[in-house]
């Protein structure tokens, strides 16, 4: 009798114990949101940024992922890829996706035109690309790497639901730095609904009516009297213009036009060099980690510690010019100085002397009008603006948040990226392979198999 009640008891408990199991699985499987996630640098938790975008999300998007194995052996890059694209999925039943091997499907591949591992993201007859390149880029620890696919993926699907479209000019003809130089900015503004084009006004004689914003990059050379009244008159509209100067021997001399055209917003050109007089095994004095002023274009710079990075930066400084007003974006440490001796330092030569600039120095404002409408983002450095500099630090943040302050986007997308540290693997013999084998899959269970016999039958003759 008391055997058949012990049994009973224990069929009853293990009953109620899977009974509850399953009620617990239905009942999280219910919460359809919730989610718990330990892994270290929270890779599957979707920013706030994100969750507005995917839950505002008016349309279908289609999304394709095109891996290749041997672009990634490991499959590392491919399962980070991959896995953040489904967390979107798992956010709206709006985004739908599929995945296609490269090598096994080239009538796929042939069919949306890529040529590396890429997610094109589709909605009726629009279609965004973003290569696996472009969401990685080298970490600061040695293997370590950034992965910035959550802000590309959120860039696109708000591209393909926003209808705001914007035209931008790069000027060109004065040894500007090119759009050839500048691919990453390119597409990045393309990702965000802007057109690019290049602009030579001695080719087209005047700026084209579509004009929606004016960039001057790394100029060499002065504008001219023509081309200088061109861009005037433009900007006595709605015009806005995007400068970034670049070093050059004779600017002191010769950017007299380009020095009228910023002196137009009360910004005005030192003409020297901002030289860092602190030391640092990562930089030499010439390349600037600038403080980031007060403003809406530096806010979540600020907030997610993006620092932005650049050489050869010529000092600037402001005061109220009419209906403008200038606030300082960028600007150095007390302890730098402004080298004005511009022939000594291309010999290499710079000390601080009672002739050169004294710190801190701005190195960038922005311009509102009377109206207090952006006009006008000047810089006084441009190489970080180039592909081999762009992905540095927040360089390319602080680029497209003052281009879109400019254009007066309130919905920028700035979401940081995730650092991860360099994916180790073990390098196995085939006896050490075989060992793990024979342990963790026959012998373990084996041994718990026989304890539990043995507790049976010690019970069962009890």
């Amino acid at each position: 009798m008391k055997k058949w009640l012990r049994g009973t008891n224990t069929a009853v408990i293990s009953v109620a114990v899977i009974g509850i199991f399953i009620l617990l699985t239905f009942f999280l499987h219910s919460l359809k949101d919730f989610q718990l996630d330990l892994s270290k640098n929270k890779m599957y938790t979707l920013s706030d940024q994100t969750l507005g975008t995917l839950k505002e999300l008016g349309k279908d998007i289609h999304v394709t992922a095109f891996t290749n194995p041997q672009e990634d052996p490991d499959g590392v890059l491919t399962r980070e890829v991959t896995d953040m694209v489904q967390e979107y999925s798992k956010r709206t039943g709006k985004i739908t996706y599929n995945q296609y091997d490269m090598l096994k499907e080239p009538s796929k591949v042939r069919q949306y035109g890529v040529q590396q591992s890429s997610l094109v993201f589709e909605s009726g007859s629009q279609k965004k690309v973003i290569t696996f390149q472009e969401m990685f880029t080298a970490g600061q620890g040695s293997g370590s790497y950034q992965f910035a696919g959550e802000e590309k993926m959120t860039q696109a699907v708000k591209s393909l639901t926003s209808t705001e479209k914007h035209t931008v000019y790069f000027l060109s003809g004065h040894q500007e730095i090119t759009l050839q130089e500048m691919t990453v900015l390119k597409s990045s503004l393309e990702g965000e609904n802007y057109t690019v084009k290049d602009l030579n006004l001695y080719r087209e004689g005047k700026i084209p009516d579509d004009a929606d914003m004016l960039f001057l990059i790394g100029p060499q050379t002065d504008l001219n009297d023509k081309e200088a009244e061109l861009i005037k008159q433009y900007l006595s509209g709605k015009g806005k213009l995007y400068v970034s100067l670049g070093f050059s021997q004779e600017m002191a001399s010769k950017w007299k036009n380009i020095d009228a055209l910023m002196n137009t917003y009360g910004v005005k050109d030192q003409h020297a060099v901002a030289i860092e007089a602190k030391q640092s095994t990562l930089y030499d004095p010439l390349t600037i980690i600038p403080e980031y002023g007060d403003h809406d274009i530096t806010t979540k710079l600020k907030n997610y510690n993006l620092l932005t990075m650049m050489s050869l930066a010529v000092a600037l400084n402001a005061q109220e010019e009419g209906d403008f007003k200038s606030t300082p974006i960028l600007k150095t440490s007390a302890q730098a100085y402004g080298e004005t001796d511009i022939a000594g330092l291309m010999k290499s030569q710079t000390n601080q002397d009672d002739k050169d600039v004294k710190g801190p120095l701005n190195l960038g404002y922005a311009v509102e009008d009377k109206d207090s409408k952006p006009k006008a983002v000047i810089l006084g450095g441009s190489t970080f603006l180039m592909d081999q500099e762009i992905n540095v630090q927040g360089n390319r943040d602080f680029a497209m948040n003052s281009i879109g302050w400019l254009q007066e986007k309130k919905d920028q997308v700035t979401i940081r990226p995730r650092q991860n540290e360099a994916y180790q693997t073990a390098a196995l013999t085939p006896g050490q392979a075989k060992t793990i084998f024979f342990v963790s899959i026959v012998f373990m269970p084996l041994i718990f198999l026989l304890l539990g016999g043995f507790i049976w039958w010690r019970r069962r003759k009890g």
